[in-house]
């Protein structure tokens, strides 16, 4: 889907999920937001991607309530991040969360559930977090990923709209990430909206619709993970020199960047069909593989980006094609 600006304008409160305006906050010399401006559909799936001290955690905060911007304005469905979070229409699995001592699963969860006004049933939120077996297991004495799911069940213990996670998967192995998504993905079918961070690229490629990506407080670009792909340099072609000269690839249509490893050339493109027929031509198709560029590898490539250049749209993403 294409990034929705701005906020609170009339006829957008209904389709809205998240509004940020023109939002700024500052730590003494540190600049962590930087007039960020970003709009989230109800139903959509957005991960929010940046490195350590990109403004992540810091945006998040703002989100919800937690923290408050120093210009500029953040909505919930049209309303105060704290009223939203009051209402049980947010929740936020965060990653400094610290386990209560002496309390089971349940008591726990059960708790939670009692402060809101129409909570999701404990049964259910056990469910969908993978608990039931251990509803009554005290939560201090929880793995880390069992205590990871437990974060989880709580932030869906309002029943709510929008659910936030900060870095959700990161104590957890492999079978138990596949099982966390596949309940996010379900929570998202039911016309739910979801916002993430994560450092594990491969989930944001395979699980969000958009994908937000910010650097020194800013968003540097905000499209699918497709387009910001397309971006970054579209496919790579590789193939075996079998002992010919590398002098020429750069020449090739469509070649942006050629890398020479040992006897093997890759060759990064923008129309691997075109750079393709010219390599067959010069008979090196020798070992050949087309792949698209990785999420990993644009996403570094934005980060390289040079402060001061304009956000990358899902409109301009698709314009670089």
């Amino acid at each position: 889907m294409k990034t929705t600006t701005g906020a609170g304008t009339t006829g957008a409160a209904d389709t809205t999920a998240v509004a940020f305006t023109g939002v700024t906050k500052t730590f003494g010399a540190v600049r962590a937001v930087d007039g960020i401006d970003l709009g989230i559909r109800r139903g959509e799936t957005v991960a929010l991607l940046g490195r350590n001290g990109a403004g992540k955690s810091t945006a998040i905060n703002l989100l919800l309530g937690l923290d408050e911007p120093d210009s500029g304005r953040v909505r919930l469905f049209g309303d105060a991040p704290a009223r939203a979070v009051e209402a049980g229409r947010i929740g936020a699995m965060l990653q400094d969360a610290r386990p209560v001592s002496r309390v089971t699963v349940r008591e726990l969860l059960d708790f939670v559930a009692r402060t809101y006004p129409r909570p999701m049933p404990v049964a259910e939120a056990l469910g969908h977090a993978g608990l039931t077996d251990l509803a009554g297991r005290r939560v201090d004495r929880l793995s880390g990923g069992q205590a990871q799911r437990v974060r989880f069940a709580i932030a869906l213990a309002g029943n709510p709209e929008l659910i936030v996670l900060d870095e959700p998967t990161a104590a957890l192995d492999v079978e138990a990430r596949e099982a966390f998504w596949d309940s996010m993905r379900g929570y998202a079918r039911r016309g739910n909206t979801v916002l993430f961070s994560t450092h594990y690229l491969e989930e944001a490629d395979a699980n969000a619709d958009r994908i937000v990506v910010v650097d020194s407080g800013r968003i540097l670009a905000d499209g699918t993970a497709e387009q910001l792909k397309r971006a970054a340099g579209g496919t790579t072609v590789s193939f075996d020199l079998a002992g010919h000269p590398s002098e020429g690839l750069t020449a090739l249509p469509g070649v942006t960047s050629v890398e020479i490893h040992g006897d093997r050339a890759l060759l990064r493109s923008t129309g691997s069909d075109a750079t393709v027929r010219a390599l067959a031509a010069q008979d090196l198709i020798r070992g050949l593989e087309v792949a698209p560029v990785s999420l990993n590898e644009a996403f570094l490539n934005l980060t390289r980006t040079p402060r001061g250049t304009p956000a990358r749209t899902a409109d301009s993403l698709e314009m670089s094609r």
